[in-house]
C-alpha cells in the first residue's frame, strides 16, 4: 500500500511527524511522494493562527478529492484536530480517521483496526526523517507555560512537559547515528526546558551533554529573552559545537502592549539580553519574531518597535499580523486593529528590516563561512546551502554557490561571500591554498 505525508505548521509538528512516519517502516507499505499516487494519506495539521487553520481546511479538502479516485483512507492529526475535533469529525466525512495530540500514544491500535494491519507499538522509538539525513530537529518538551493573551498553544498542547536530560541525549545519539550534522533544538520556550521535571532551568546541563556528541553544528531555537541567564551564556561559549545562533521572540518594542501581551520581562531588559549576548559573542546572529497590530497599539506604539528594530538591528525578524484566536484572552480585548492599518504597518516594519538585512549583507561581502550545501538546483546551475547564519526552516535566507565542480549534498564547504540579494547571499566556494 502506497502512503503519503503531509506535516504542516512549525518544527515541532515535523518531529511529531517523523514519529508518525516511522510507523509506517512495514514492508505493508510504501512511502509515496507523488499524492496522487498514494493509496493512503496522512496529514498532520497546525491550528496555531488564521492562516494555518486555513491551509489545514484547505490541505484536507484538496487530498478529499483524491478518494473520488484511487485513495482509500485519510488520516488526519495534529494541532488543528486537538483544538476543533467535533468540529473536524462533522464537516470532513471523507476523513477515516481523525486523532488528537493528546491521543498519539493510541496511534499503532488505531491505524490497526483502520488498515486491518497490525502496527507495533513504536510511536517515537523508530522515528524517519521526513526531509534530509543531515539535518534533524531534537524536540526537547512539548507544551507551554507561558500563558501570552494571544497564543493558543497551551489551549492545544497543555502545560510544559519536559524529557528527561537521559531521554534527549538519547534520542540524540540514535540522530547522531542516522547521520545528522546538524541539531536543532526545539521546544515551545527552549530557556524553560527542565524547569517543571527539576524546579530549575536546565538547558545548560542539556546542552552540555549534547555537545559531547558528534555533531558538526548544534542550534537552539525559541529562547525567551527574560530566561536567557550569564550562566547559560558561559555554558555556551564552552560548548565546541553550539552555534551562537540565538532565536529569540521579543513579539514588540513597548512595555505597555508587552504587559498586555502577558510577555515577561520590559524593553529595557530585552536590550540588556542582547547586548549581554553580543558581550559574549560578538558574531552572534540574532533573530526575533514580531507582532503587529495586536488590540490597544497605536502609531506610538507602532513606533516604539521600530525604533528597537533600528537600536537593536536583528540579523532575522519574522513579522506576523495579530491573529485574535478564540478562548484567548486578547480575543476579547477592546480596541482590536483594522486590518488595512495591521497590514500597512506590517510592511513598514519589513521595510526597515530589509534596509537593516542589506546592510549587514554589504557588510558579509569577503568574507568566508563555513556552509551545509543542502541541494542543487539544475535550473539555475547553483548550489544552495546554509552558513552558522541560517536556521534549516527558511526564515533567514540562504547562500547561493556556484561551483564547476560538483559538491555533495550534505557536506560542509568553505564559501566566500561575493554578493547578496534580498536575504540570501551568493558566493563561491573558497579554494584551498596549496
Amino acid at each position: 500500500m502506497k502512503i503519503g505525508f503531509i506535516s504542516l505548521g512549525c518544527a515541532k509538528n515535523l518531529v511529531d511527524s517523523e514519529n508518525i512516519i516511522g510507523l509506517f517502516d512495514d514492508p505493508f507499505f510504501e512511502y509515496e511522494y507523488d499524492l496522487k499516487k498514494c493509496d493512503a494519506v496522512v496529514i498532520n495539521t497546525c491550528g496555531f493562527i488564521l492562516s494555518a487553520k486555513t491551509e489545514a481546511i484547505d490541505t484536507i479538502l484538496e487530498i478529499a478529492e483524491y478518494k473520488k479516485d484511487r485513495l482509500k483512507k485519510l488520516i488526519v492529526t495534529g494541532c488543528f484536530v486537538q483544538r476543533y475535533f467535533e468540529d473536524c469529525v462533522k464537516e470532513f466525512p471523507e476523513v477515516d480517521l481523525f486523532v488528537k495530540v493528546e491521543d498519539y500514544h493510541m496511534l499503532p491500535e488505531l491505524l490497526s483496526k483502520l488498515f486491518d494491519h497490525r502496527f507495533i507499538n513504536s510511536y517515537g522509538k523508530n522515528r524517519k526523517l521526513a526531509n534530509n539525513s543531515y539535518t534533524a530537529y531534537l524536540k526537547i518538551s512539548d507544551g507551554c507555560d507561558n500563558r501570552c493573551t494571544y497564543c493558543a498553544i497551551p489551549l492545544i498542547r497543555g502545560n510544559c512537559r519536559s524529557y528527561t536530560i537521559e531521554e534527549n541525549v538519547a534520542e540524540a545519539k540514535k540522530l547522531a547515528q542516522m547521520g545528522v550534522k546538524e541539531l536543532n533544538v526545539v521546544a515551545q520556550d527552549t530557556t524553560y526546558y527542565g524547569h517543571d521535571l527539576y524546579g530549575e532551568f536546565r538547558l545548560k546541563d542539556l546542552i552540555r551533554e549534547l555537545d559531547k556528541i558528534d555533531f558538526k553544528w548544534i542550534r537552539i531555537l525559541y529562547m525567551y529573552p527574560d530566561e536567557i541567564e550569564e550562566d547559560l551564556l558561559i555554558e555556551m561559549k564552552k560548548c565546541q559545537r553550539v552555534l551562537p545562533y540565538f532565536d529569540i521572540p521579543v513579539q514588540y518594542g513597548n512595555d505597555e502592549i508587552l504587559k498586555l501581551m502577558n510577555r515577561r520581562g520590559s524593553v529595557k531588559l530585552i536590550e540588556e539580553k542582547i547586548a549581554m549576548i553580543r558581550n559574549y559573542f560578538p558574531d552572534a546572529v540574532i533573530r526575533t519574531t514580531m507582532i503587529v497590530g495586536f488590540p490597544h497599539e497605536t502609531e506610538q506604539t507602532f513606533n516604539d518597535t521600530m525604533n528597537l528594530v533600528e537600536k537593536i538591528r536583528f540579523d532575522s525578524l519574522g513579522a506576523f499580523t495579530y491573529s485574535p484566536e478564540e478562548d484567548t484572552k486578547a480575543f476579547e480585548m477592546d480596541d482590536q486593529i483594522d486590518e488595512e492599518v495591521k497590514n500597512e504597518r506590517y510592511e513598514k516594519l519589513m521595510s526597515l528590516q530589509q534596509q537593516i538585512v542589506d546592510q549587514k549583507n554589504k557588510e558579509r561581502i569577503g568574507k568566508t563561512y563555513e556552509t551545509l550545501i543542502e541541494r542543487y538546483e539544475e535550473l539555475f546551475d547553483r548550489y544552495v546551502g546554509r552558513s552558522y547564519l541560517s536556521a534549516p526552516d527558511g526564515i533567514d535566507g540562504v547562500i547561493y554557490i556556484r561551483n564547476d565542480e560538483p559538491l555533495n549534498i550534505g557536506d560542509f564547504y568553505d564559501v566566500e561571500i561575493t554578493g547578496y540579494k534580498n536575504y540570501d547571499l551568493l558566493g563561491i566556494i573558497k579554494k584551498k591554498e596549496v
